[in-house]
């Protein structure tokens, strides 16, 4: 479907200050636009979790055309558990294969000029020693499923997707909207797929209009709806609809009404400043240190 967009994975992190050098000084990715709330998000886009959090977007470029990560951070928080749902993104840059040699940061070669490096908290990147083939260096989300077909009938049958590649003998297949957007790769796994506590979430945009209509295909269906149609506020930005769903492995998929999105993520430029000062004024750390006491594992 054209009208449809690859817009972010979400990853919870533990360590914002980690996490941002990684993502700044080893992928050479830029701070978008920070954010910070009091309360939990009613679409819990920063998980199960009530309290204090904040939402970092960090990519090559503007929403608009670049699928980016989101980081959300949960004030008191200082772990999650990884399972095994979530395999990797894959990017294609040589400057961000320079940058981690640069910095010593760990790099496994995987053959054919492909090297895994890990972010802060273990999530999985394969870093191409190649120039992107298209203006996004972000190439690929890699997702485990536990039963290819039915995977494929979902994303593809039920939410539109493209099937660019599928191979049934090394049980994969590539999918996605546009030629030139991030695409999703799933991965046939044996056994059951775990999302401990770390899982995270892929989001797509839509039109506005057809997000009840996705809402209401889901429910014919009998597909899970995590979160019914929301309106979502953003102190001081646009306000959003959204849906979130789960494939059937229980991938979480969030669908955002693309006209007010493209409001609500432009770029801010006072974004590094941002994430900065909430960095510098976090003080959960020394406060956790002082009492003798480990922050929480999500």
């Amino acid at each position: 479907m054209a009208n449809r967009r690859a817009l972010h994975f979400v990853f919870k992190v533990g360590n914002r200050f980690e996490t941002a050098c990684f993502y700044r000084d080893v992928l050479g990715m830029k701070i978008l636009r920070h954010e910070e709330f009091q309360d939990g998000c009613k679409a819990a886009c920063n998980g199960p979790y009530d309290g204090k959090w904040s939402k970092t977007m960090v990519g090559y470029g503007p929403e608009d055309d670049h699928f980016v990560t989101e980081l959300t951070y949960n004030y008191g928080i200082g772990s999650y558990q990884l399972g095994n749902d979530f395999l990797g993104i894959t990017v294609a840059s040589r400057q961000a294969v320079s940058n981690a040699r640069k910095l010593k940061w760990p790099l496994s070669e995987m053959g054919d000029g492909v090297f895994e490096t890990k972010a802060p908290g273990g999530y999985k990147f394969y870093l191409q020693d190649c120039s992107p083939p298209q203006s996004d260096p972000v190439l690929k989300v890699t997702l485990a499923v536990s039963d290819l077909q039915k995977s494929l009938n979902y994303w593809s049958n039920l939410l539109g997707m493209k099937i660019y590649e599928e191979d049934e003998k090394k049980q994969r297949a590539l999918l996605g909207y546009a030629d030139n957007q991030c695409k999703l790769e799933l991965r046939a796994i044996p056994g059951k797929v775990d999302h401990a506590t770390g899982f995270g979430r892929i989001a797509f945009s839509c039109p506005q209009k057809e997000l009840s209509d996705l809402e209401d295909l889901m429910k014919r269906e009998n597909q899970k709806i995590l979160t019914p149609l929301v309106s979502l506020d953003t102190p001081g930005k646009a306000t959003v609809q959204v849906i979130i769903l789960a494939d059937p492995d229980g991938h979480e998929i969030c669908f955002v009404g693309d006209e007010a999105f493209r409001e609500l993520s432009k770029v801010d430029p006072e974004g590094n400043k941002l994430l900065d000062d909430a960095i510098a004024g976090d003080k959960s750390d020394e406060w956790f240190a002082a009492q003798k006491k480990p922050k929480a594992t999500g």
